[in-house]
């Protein structure tokens, strides 16, 4: 059996979204359980609608899932360029060829004498497409069209027969000709269609096998047609299920949950999203839904691809995300935390040692609490905040009333004198003064204090917190909120 050699072709426009990247872990993960090739190529042939920016987001977000590729942009390859805005020159050769060959032709049709064609086999209940109006043209009507200034477009003229192939997901796959009319390639201003460079690449770069979007199967004998005029070999195809949103309707583009670059911005992991995106259509077995990346691919057979659409749960994917993170050591959940708490202005861009060592302390604390690391400052920040510490407004409402100040002070009196300032002291004390001594149930009695010294009712366990900021800086805050 040949190598497997499979690609992932995104056009970049706009930012990534959850269904893209699932169709490129998949692409990935099969070259990677078969010993294949994973090709990475970049659709860019829209001048219109094209962008660096989300050319860059692409390459940004396989790297930040570990979808490492064995051709394509940054890594070469045999089949350079590939970015089809880098082959133009192929794809008009190909253009001409097939022109020369018979196989495809110059079409003279404006887009309203289409759409008037198109009106009137909906009025007939016919299916609406194009008619091969332009398949025989003579030399003469070529030269009034020319004459009126029509700039030509280039269509495939289709063979006379229906269309099969044997789908990955889907099983056999049966489509009538009269279904798949001659169709456009090349735009008039000489720009190349998805439906010529697509294949066109396929063909130059030996791919084998095509895992993609359902949204992508009415496509599918386009391209097998456009196979069969270059004499190529026909690779096999796999539709991927559409991946749904909220009220069990397709995830676009437009919807906010589909923005793959929320995610990170959020701080999810790359092991939790590639794990919850695994789940969007296949399944590892044996009621499994916590894996890893590598033995997704060690596991990954694409008749285990489920053709049922799949339901993106925000609730399910934070679960995972959580799980993750209570799998990481110490120190990687703390690096991994840094960003976040730079970035919301915790901690500066350069942090000192006795800054990085109370994050290992508190890191602990947080690890079995969090689903996000975006969470990460709001629950740390009370620990590096000096002068500028605060408390929240509404939990001081709610808990720094008339009796949670009286708890505050005799929280502060209670420890000030303490021998060692530990937590396991900080609790014995706290709770003799207020649990017992004053007679309040341990929840009444440790919110005012929590929010006294760490700002919040919602923080790590109260008693380590106050071990962290020493003794010091626990009794000023005491102070402040008693005052």
């Amino acid at each position: 059996m040949n190598q497997v050699r499979v690609r992932f072709c995104p056009s970049p426009t706009g930012n990534p979204h959850v269904g893209m990247v699932r169709t490129a872990l998949f692409n990935w993960a099969y070259a990677r359980h078969t010993g294949g090739a994973f090709v990475f190529r970049i659709e860019d042939t829209d001048s219109a609608r094209d962008s660096e920016q989300s050319y860059q987001a692409l390459v940004d977000t396989l790297r930040w899932l570990h979808l490492d590729w064995d051709e394509g942009p940054e890594v070469g390859g045999p089949h350079e360029p590939y970015r089809q805005s880098q082959r133009l020159a192929l794809y008009e050769r190909t253009a001409a060829q097939l022109i020369a060959d018979g196989k495809a032709y110059h079409c003279y049709c404006t887009p309203e004498e289409l759409e008037q064609r198109r009106e009137v086999a909906r009025q007939e209940k016919r299916a609406p497409g194009y008619e091969g109006t332009c398949r025989s043209l003579t030399e003469e009507q070529v030269a009034r069209y020319r004459d009126e200034g029509r700039q030509p477009v280039v269509r495939l003229r289709m063979p006379d027969h229906d269309w099969h192939w044997d789908d990955l997901v889907r099983g056999q796959m049966h489509v009538r000709d009269e279904h798949v009319p001659d169709f456009v390639i090349v735009r008039a201003n000489g720009e190349p269609l998805y439906t010529l460079v697509n294949p066109v690449d396929d063909v130059a770069m030996g791919i084998t096998h095509v895992l993609r979007g359902e949204d992508l199967l009415s496509s599918t004998p386009r391209q097998l047609a456009m196979y069969e005029a270059l004499g190529a070999p026909v690779p096999r195809f796999g539709h991927l299920p559409y991946v749904m949103g909220e009220g069990n309707k397709k995830l676009s583009k437009r919807d906010p949950e589909s923005n793959f670059n929320t995610y990170v911005e959020q701080g999810f992991l790359p092991e939790a999203m590639a794990n919850y995106l695994a789940l969007l259509g296949w399944s590892i077995g044996e009621d499994r839904e916590f894996f890893s990346l590598q033995e997704m691919a060690d596991a990954f057979d694409v008749s285990r691809v489920n053709p049922s659409p799949a339901r993106f749960d925000i609730k399910k994917c934070t679960a995972i995300n959580g799980d993750w993170i209570r799998t990481l050591a110490v120190d990687d959940l703390a690096d991994r935390m840094l960003p976040f708490l730079q970035r919301d202005g915790v901690l500066e861009e350069t942090i000192t040692t006795e800054q990085r060592e109370l994050l290992i302390q508190a890191t602990p604390l947080v690890q079995e609490r969090m689903e996000t690391l975006g969470q990460a400052p709001g629950m740390l920040g009370f620990l590096f905040a000096a002068d500028d510490f605060a408390v929240d407004p509404d939990d001081a409402q709610k808990l720094l009333n008339e009796q949670g100040l009286q708890v505050v002070r005799a929280a502060s009196a209670a420890v000030a004198d303490l021998p060692e300032f530990t937590a396991d002291a900080i609790q014995s004390a706290l709770r003799e003064a207020l649990v017992d001594a004053m007679g309040i149930k341990p929840k009444l009695a440790f919110g005012p204090v929590r929010v006294a010294v760490t700002g919040r009712r919602v923080s790590p366990p109260l008693f380590e917190s106050m071990e962290l900021l020493g003794r010091e800086e626990s009794l000023r805050r005491l102070a402040l909120a008693s005052e």
